[in-house]
């Protein structure tokens, strides 16, 4: 029996310690409290024999709870002499110790477990229509940062293993740096206003937080701990990769690029575990599951899942590709560097964007829908008519859901413009310094642009040349798969003389304008990150800065330098070299995953505008954004005019009623860039927006050539 009761304690005191301390105290306690009383009981005076047991315990309860009520307990019981006075002493004394000591202390060490627990995620969270992050990397914060410009107040819990201080630090920064640059610019539009005017204007467009996020440590794989993050509620799921910059042993970094190579076990684990969390009946319906890929062995297994696991209407799978996604985009923005300006804003929530809605009966025909929206609404632009999962959209650009629905009567305008119909896209002529883990999806990017463009006659569309060091020019085998490398020469960052001196001859002996790629690898460790790529832009600037110094005429917009950084904390040190076109590629694929865990319809969408048609194709299906410049595209330069002018009278040109079906060239105007680099996005009232375009302007067009 004793043996049994010994078992029973033991493992009470193993699997609950704190209920065992908690029922040791008041034990302890409920016994000198009933030997206190027996004590004093005794020591009672003749006249006070008929004082019950249970009013002494009366008295020994009061003296605890007040030390002060002595006096009147040696009153009441009788002159007992000193023996009463210290045995009263002794019973308060060991009662503060016993009791208040005791009883204190350990409420103080629940109510500190309660706040560690909190601290660590270990309570449940009740929310509803949240965004549940899970594990973190490089490009998490911006995620959060780019729900501030929702137009809902949004929760973003974000559960990792460690690092929570860390975290919340990081994020709490890059909050911050937004609302002040966004209050500031704020502050300097109004500045331009006077009086009730600039108060009503800074009133309108204060810049709020309206996020709140909630960091959690604990395990991504538990399923108690997925649902005390109340996941089977979230609007959506993003799970992360993991970064290996942060590794500081040459062995373990090098182990750990390894591995990353050969795939990603850990998303799959984590993706099995939440779709079976949001797979369940009781779970909510059109749970959206952002997973972020970089291989190809996860990527086929995650097909795998989306194929098994998949309930359609319940929860929606989107893997993100990130190193396909990442080399299409920097590959376009070789081309068209202009394009990296717009894509910045129409891939975030900030300013124009992109919406989807199901399409209705009438607007199946994409043409007839484009002419009705065109006819009907002055705030949005329409783009396509697509499919996700067996349902049509219609995809559009706008500032706001709300401005597809605001209808307008919009007469067909007499602005007509004169369209150059031989135009095709001039050569391109590429140096690409340095490399990253998506130098071959780069490439790939390049191969479909030259499939769709390359000029029929035989002449190659595309000049590439790269300059990178030994190892990874031989790990590409010198690119002798992709034709349009002219050239690949052996640098690294320390041969300043045959990086400048390459690049110059090469420019010298091109005609048309040349863009500069500059690559940061992203397999060093975090000390090292950017760094190779800041180098190089000092070098190519320099170039361009001797040219200039030299030739007071030489154009500087020959020369479009496109720079890849990594860490955003770099991007002020690479604007003060004048650059345009910083492409903070964590960013990007960011703003993509936070557009696609609220609009997983898109999806499909940014596939095709980040894809060209294949060689063989016999029409032009698929539909990019392109840039395309004023002077070449047009026959004659247009007049000034509105955006709803310019955006109808080209559509008009392009896809008449009287052009042939295969030579439409389905076509919309979403704004232009003016020389210098200023971006204007037609949002908001078209009839508003004046354009006067001149010869160096680009039009961006989303069109299928």
């Amino acid at each position: 029996m004793w043996r049994k009761i010994r078992e029973w304690f033991s493992v009470l005191l193993s699997k609950k310690p704190g209920r065992v301390v908690l029922l040791v105290i008041l034990l302890l306690n409920i016994a000198f409290i009933l030997i206190a009383a027996a004590v004093i009981n005794a020591l009672s005076l003749s006249g006070t024999e008929d004082m019950s047991y249970w009013r002494a315990v009366y008295y020994t309860v009061t003296m605890i709870l007040d030390a002060g009520c002595i006096d009147y307990v040696v009153s009441d019981i009788g002159a007992a002499g000193v023996a009463l006075v210290i045995i009263c002493l002794a019973v308060i004394v060991l009662g503060m110790i016993l009791f208040t000591g005791a009883v204190i202390g350990y409420l103080t060490n629940y109510i500190s477990g309660y706040i560690e627990n909190a601290n660590t995620g270990s309570h449940k969270l009740v929310l509803a229509d949240h965004t549940v992050i899970l594990n973190w990397n490089s490009r998490a914060s911006e995620i959060v940062n780019d729900l501030l410009y929702s137009e809902h107040r949004e929760v973003v819990v974000i559960l990792v293993p460690d690092g929570k201080e860390a975290i919340e630090r990081e994020i709490s920064e890059r909050i911050a740096d937004t609302i002040a640059k966004e209050r500031a610019d704020v502050n300097a539009r109004a500045q331009k206003l006077s009086g009730r005017a600039r108060f009503l204007y800074k009133r309108k467009h204060k810049f709020r937080n309206n996020v709140t996020f909630i960091v959690r440590e604990g395990d991504t794989f538990s399923t108690v701990q997925l649902m005390d993050v109340s996941l089977e509620h979230a609007k959506s799921i993003i799970i992360l990769g993991s970064d290996v910059n942060n590794v500081q042993c040459k062995y373990e970094h090098n182990m750990s690029l390894a591995d990353r190579e050969r795939g990603n076990p850990q998303t799959v684990k984590s993706l099995v575990q939440v779709v079976g969390i949001t797979a369940a009946e009781q779970s909510d319906d059109n749970q959206k599951i952002v997973v972020e890929i970089e291989d190809d062995w996860t990527g086929e297994l995650v097909d795998r899942i989306i194929a098994q696991k998949q309930v359609d209407g319940k929860c929606n799978i989107i893997p993100v590709r990130v190193n396909n996604i990442l080399g299409r985009l920097l590959s376009q923005f070789s081309l068209m560097p202009e394009l990296n300006l717009a894509y910045r804003e129409l891939f975030s929530n900030k300013g124009a964007t992109f919406f989807a809605r199901p399409a209705k009966e009438s607007e199946l025909d994409e043409e007839i829908f484009t002419r009705k929206f065109l006819h009907t609404r002055l705030h949005a632009i329409p783009l396509s008519v697509g499919e996700d999962r067996g349902t049509k959209y219609v995809y559009y650009s706008a500032e706001s859901p709300r401005d597809e629905r605001r209808i307008s009567e919009v007469q067909d305008p007499a602005y007509r413009v004169k369209l150059n119909k031989s135009y095709w896209i001039e050569q391109k002529n590429v140096i690409i310094l340095g490399h990253n883990s998506k130098i071959k999806d780069i490439m790939e990017g390049f191969d479909g642009f030259r499939a769709e463009w390359n000029d029929k006659s035989g002449k190659e569309i595309m000049n590439i040349m790269i300059i990178d060091d030994k190892a990874h020019l031989e790990k590409m085998d010198y690119y002798k798969s992709y034709p349009y490398v002219t050239q690949t020469v052996e640098a690294d960052i320390y041969d300043n003389r045959v990086i400048c001196d390459t690049i110059e001859k090469f420019i010298d002996g091109n005609e048309t304008d040349t863009s500069v790629l500059i690559l940061s690898d992203d397999a060093v460790p975090n000390e090292f990150i950017d760094s190779a790529a800041i180098s190089n832009l000092i070098y190519v600037s320099d170039i361009i800065h001797r040219k200039k110094s030299a030739d007071p005429n030489f154009d500087e917009g020959r020369i479009d330098v496109i720079v890849e950084i990594i860490n955003p904390k770099h991007y002020d040190i690479v604007k003060s070299y004048s650059v345009n076109n910083v492409v903070i590629s964590n960013r990007y694929i960011s703003k993509m995953i936070t557009q696609l865990g609220e609009k997983d319809v898109l999806y499909n969408f940014y596939n095709d505008i980040l894809s060209y048609d294949s060689a063989d194709a016999t029409t032009y299906e698929s539909k990019e954004i392109y840039a395309k410049k004023v002077s070449r595209y047009f026959d004659e330069l247009p007049a000034p005019c509105t955006a709803t002018e310019l955006i109808r009278a080209v559509y008009e040109a392009t896809s008449g009623k009287d052009i042939p079906a295969t030579e439409k060239n389905h076509t919309l105007v979403l704004g232009y860039v003016k020389k210098g680099g200023e971006l204007v996005l037609f949002s908001g009232n078209q009839n508003k927006i004046k354009v006067e375009l001149t010869d160096t302007d680009k039009l961006i067009v989303y069109s299928n050539h």
